[in-house]
Parts: structure tokens; sequence; C-alpha cells
């Protein structure tokens, strides 16, 4: 099936590609998230008429993931959480915890943009966190885990 991707898309191409998918990954995710369109004469020339709007926006919010990275950059979270012997965590702390965290400092961040590699932390320490702001800027954020006291 083809398509005309209508932003970036990791491993497949850039804002304007025409690429050749398989039909259920262009109708179960990049059609109805947005991503894509499909690539009939109808709906290439009404995306050369958006190109430039589409342009400002991709544009517009590499801009702002570039600003919250910067603000992250000097960001170290503090979590407390209740503890058991051997410094084990009751529960573990996840992508939830860290996002309202980061937000709750006042610098908004989703779920969806903090990877925790090896999954939810479930040891008091310090530990780096990959965070995905877009599909180019990436950082990291230093995450303290505590003892509730």
């Amino acid at each position: 099936m083809e398509i005309i991707l209508l932003e970036k898309v990791a491993n497949l191409g850039i804002l304007g590609d025409r690429v050749k998918v398989k039909p259920g990954y262009a109708r179960n995710f990049l059609i109805p998230k947005g991503k894509a369109t499909l690539a009939t004469s109808a709906s290439v020339a009404r995306f050369e008429a958006r190109r430039a709007e589409l342009e400002r926006s991709a544009a517009a919010a590499l801009a702002t993931s570039k600003a919250r990275a910067e603000q992250l950059a000097e960001l170290i979270v503090t979590l407390s959480v209740k503890t058991g012997s051997e410094g084990r965590l009751f529960g573990s702390v996840g992508a939830v915890d860290i996002a309202n965290a980061v937000s709750a400092a006042g610098i908004e961040l989703q779920k969806h943009e903090v990877r925790l590699a090896t999954g939810p932390i479930r040891q008091i320490g310090e530990y780096d966190v990959d965070l995905h702001l877009h599909n180019e800027i990436k950082t990291q954020i230093r995450v303290n885990v505590i003892a509730e006291a």
C-alpha cells in the first residue's frame, strides 16, 4: 500500500515521502494516528496544498522539544517511596511516577516520553532515565529514589 507521510516516522521516512508499507500498518497505525494518508491523486493535491503548514508545525514541535530538553538537562527528580528491608521497594517506580514528578516540578512530561530500559525501578538508588521528547530529541534526567521517612 502506498502512502504519503505527514510527519517524520522512525525507520520509514520524513514529511512528504511516498513509501510502500503493509496494509495493516497503514490502516491500523499510520492513518488513524494522523502520521500518513493514502497516496491517491486527490490526497497528493491536498497534501501539496498543506505542505507549508505541516512543515511549520513540525518545526514548531521540534523547537518546543529542544526548549524542554534544555530545561530537563538541569533537573534532578527525587522520589520518596515506601521500602522494605534491604532497600527493596513496596511496588515499583514506573514511567507514570517519573512523568508525574517532573510535571509537578513545572516541566510538562508525558508517560510515553519516559523510557525505562530495564523496566520499572525496584531498588533505592540513583538512576539515569532516558527521555524521548521528539523523533530527533533525546535526553536524560537523574532520578533519585529514596526511602520514605
